[in-house]
């Protein structure tokens, strides 16, 4: 058997990566860095895309021709470049591939690594059972559909994360037979708590001592936030000055605000619009609570980064979600209405108050991107192991 580098070139392979704004973006961007850090060498494979100049030069990006997505048009399909991305990968000299799509660069990235006779891997990163509304209101595809066709994807793949044990629990319901493990995205946490510094409070007109609640991320209808404002006009009952902050853009920002007038919240609701990723840490530090109620998540980055910015969470009920908030000094997690707003009142009555250092470290190293690199590097060389192991059986069969 050949001697493992230490040092690994590795092939993301992604419709998804900045400037676009999501957590599937975020998260390769993480273990892009995070991967670096440790030594190793990363490339990203991508789209092209309407924010980036087709002249621009990106250190370790390679960008292949697109168009957007149908249902989803802030999202792109490479509509070419599986020979260009062979010959890429063949001048970087890759020993792995990692896609991070079932759709059109992930198609790209088996092909690659076919070619170029190396293991390929995959994070399962969309629950798209929840998503199946978005193509012709659901009325074209099936969740049988979603499996038959993750089923395919997967199959003669070397491995596959997981993100969370629900993920990871869907994938056996599916059939799914390949090696898996379960690493949750890990966070920058020097990125989430620095960047850029604004104070945020005053931008939006919101006094030092108002209590602000805050949701960020895709403003869709997967995300419940609707849910959120239902709840609204009993928590005013008891603070008059509460302010909610809906922080991203998105599909349903218009119907959200029809939502905000029809219950009369015009003076306690702040939609901001997009937020630039440099700038999502002030928006968590600037709250006193973060709250979600989306129950779509496959892991959740944007709670995950609240909590590393000290901000306390009520968040959606999940086998994972219950791991990371084990401890009511980091948060809670809800199934029903009534859940959800108990678990809001009783944080808001207690004011901001600061995790203790000492416990919020301890819950960071759990889920710093050092770590999640670190797991992810173990199950590349798993995959690069029982790849050769599989090379040598086949060549001594045919001998």
């Amino acid at each position: 058997m050949e001697e493992i580098k230490v040092t690994m070139n590795i092939g993301l392979f992604t419709d998804t990566y900045f400037p676009q704004n999501s957590g599937v973006a975020t998260s390769i961007k993480t273990l892009k860095e995070a991967l670096e850090a440790q030594g190793h060498n990363v490339f990203i494979f991508t789209t092209t895309d309407p924010g980036v100049d087709k002249d621009t030069i990106e250190a370790n990006i390679f960008r292949f021709s697109s168009v957007p997505f149908i249902g989803f048009s802030e999202r792109r399909i490479a509509f070419r470049g599986f020979f260009e991305a062979v010959k890429v990968a063949k001048e970087v000299n890759l020993d792995i591939v990692h896609t991070q799509t079932e759709f059109s660069m992930g198609s790209i990235g088996k092909f690659v690594a076919k070619q170029l006779e190396i293991p390929a891997i995959h994070t399962y990163h969309t629950m798209y059972e929840d998503y199946l509304h978005y193509v012709l209101n659901g009325h074209l595809l099936r969740p049988v559909h979603v499996k038959q066709f993750t089923k395919g994807y997967l199959k003669n793949m070397d491995g596959v994360i997981a993100p969370s044990p629900r993920v990871a629990n869907l994938l056996t319901r599916y059939g799914v037979e390949i090696p898996m493990r379960v690493i949750p995205t890990g966070v920058d946490l020097e990125a989430v708590s620095q960047g850029e510094k604004i104070d945020l409070r005053k931008k939006l007109g919101i006094s030092e001592d108002t209590p602000v609640m805050l949701t960020l991320g895709r403003v869709a209808a997967e995300k419940k936030i609707s849910h959120i404002l239902k709840v609204m006009p009993e928590l005013l009952e008891e603070f008059p000055d509460l302010i909610f902050v809906i922080a991203g853009d998105g599909p349903d920002v218009d119907q959200l605000k029809d939502q905000v007038e029809r219950l009369t919240l015009e003076g306690h609701v702040i939609f901001t619009g997009n937020v630039e990723h440099d700038q999502v840490g002030s928006y968590y530090q600037m709250a006193d609570l973060f709250v979600s109620a989306s129950d779509t998540e496959t892991q959740g980055l944007t709670y995950i980064e609240a909590l590393a910015n000290g901000r306390r969470c009520v968040v959606y009920k999940t086998e994972y979600t219950d791991q990371v908030f084990d401890n009511p000094v980091y948060g809670t997690t809800f199934e029903t209405y009534r859940q959800m707003k108990e678990a809001i009142e009783a944080y808001l009555r207690q004011g901001r108050i600061e995790i203790p250092e000492d416990l919020l470290a301890k819950k960071l190293d759990e889920i710093s991107a050092s770590r999640f690199a670190s797991r992810v590097c173990d199950f590349y060389q798993f995959a690069i192991d029982n790849y050769q192991v599989k090379e040598d059986k086949n060549k001594d069969d045919q001998n």
